[in-house]
């Protein structure tokens, strides 16, 4: 008799139940892991681990009921072959689950689109792309590394840059019969260009983290052009383009200037959530009265939503930004930035 499935919903992104499951490890299991993943696998699990908060005792045993049983269905399909796993997983779990997990594993197992993207060098990426349609580019630099993409977009005439960036940010999801047409249009110069599923790429994320990958020059010019065609889209990239824990790529000069026009209650606030290092640096480009009045609020200042606490962090962003604009502070970006002092 097949057991009884009681399905929870997890409303989890697949890189959070993977973080999930490496934190239900334990440490010692965890680290074990790791070391089977690439570097930028680990990246990427790390900061899915450092965001992940609190999950519920339901969502955690339902993460974990779900990895155990794709990673049966795994065994028993390489075992026995795709058949022999459908009979025994219907069995143990019924057949419409046993469906799910065979689709899921099969999605699992496809070969990423483009993922011979990341392994080319950024140069002939450019000479198989530059003469494309922004929308092929664009398509095709969603899978590529960030920056790769920046590399890119920076050699790509100018007329195209904008159009490239636009395409991009506004890209959600390629269906298989767009992923096929590029494929037909490059097989000549790329291979294993395959999808059986429609996949997220591209979005307002990635292309901010472009954005910051680009040199100033172009960022300038890529902004003032967007910003003619799409006003509202080129203020959504550049509020995600600096988040609050990249203060920590900033020099002293400019962490004190930026201290220096603050709201009192948003710095004590924004610190409410941020890690030691970036509190230690904030502290340390303070004076010391301001430093001891501003540790007395914070000792005070409990019970703050963590609502109130990011839009305090986003408007001292904001500050940053303007002050960097107007040329009164730097930005790291990326080391492309040739600094003099």
């Amino acid at each position: 008799m097949a057991e009884e499935i009681v399905e929870i919903d997890l409303d989890l992104k697949p890189e959070q139940k993977a973080a999930a499951v490496v934190v239900s490890m334990g440490v010692e299991h965890a680290s074990e892991i790791y070391k089977f993943l690439t570097e930028e696998e680990i990246e990427n699990l790390t900061v899915e681990v450092a965001k992940l908060g609190h999950l519920t005792s339901e969502q955690t045993l339902a993460v974990l009921d779900e990895f155990y049983k794709v990673c049966l269905t795994q065994k028993v399909v390489t075992d026995g072959g795709i058949e022999y796993a459908r009979t025994v997983l219907e069995k143990a779990f019924g057949e419409s689950t046993a469906a799910r997990l065979l689709e899921k594993l099969n999605k699992f197992m496809k070969a990423s689109p483009f993922d011979f993207i990341r392994k080319t060098d950024s140069k002939n990426i450019l000479s198989v792309l530059q003469h494309e349609r922004p929308q092929t580019i664009a398509l095709v630099l969603s899978y590529a590394g960030a920056d790769q993409t920046a590399q890119v977009i920076e050699e790509l005439p100018k007329e195209k840059r904008i159009q490239v960036v636009k395409s991009i940010a506004s890209m959600d999801r390629a269906s298989p019969e767009a992923i096929k047409v590029v494929e037909a249009e490059l097989k000549k110069r790329f291979s294993n260009i395959l999808t059986t599923d429609y996949t997220q790429i591209g979005g307002i994320d990635y292309i901010a983290e472009v954005m910051n990958s680009i040199d100033r020059s172009n960022e300038k010019y890529i902004f003032e052009e967007l910003g003619k065609e799409d006003a509202q889209l080129a203020e959504d990239i550049r509020k995600k383009m600096f988040v609050f824990e990249d203060i920590l790529t900033m020099d002293d000069r400019s962490v004190q200037r930026f201290i220096r026009d603050c709201d009192m209650r948003d710095l004590v606030y924004a610190l409410k959530n941020a890690n030691e290092q970036l509190s230690s640096l904030i502290f340390s480009n303070m004076s010391t009265r301001m430093a001891e009045s501003v540790r007395s609020d914070l000792e005070i200042t409990v019970n703050v939503r963590l609502k109130d606490v990011e839009e305090a962090q986003q408007r001292i962003v904001n500050q940053i930004r303007q002050l960097e604009e107007a040329g009164e502070i730097v930005i790291a970006k990326s080391g492309k930035d040739d600094i003099i002092a």
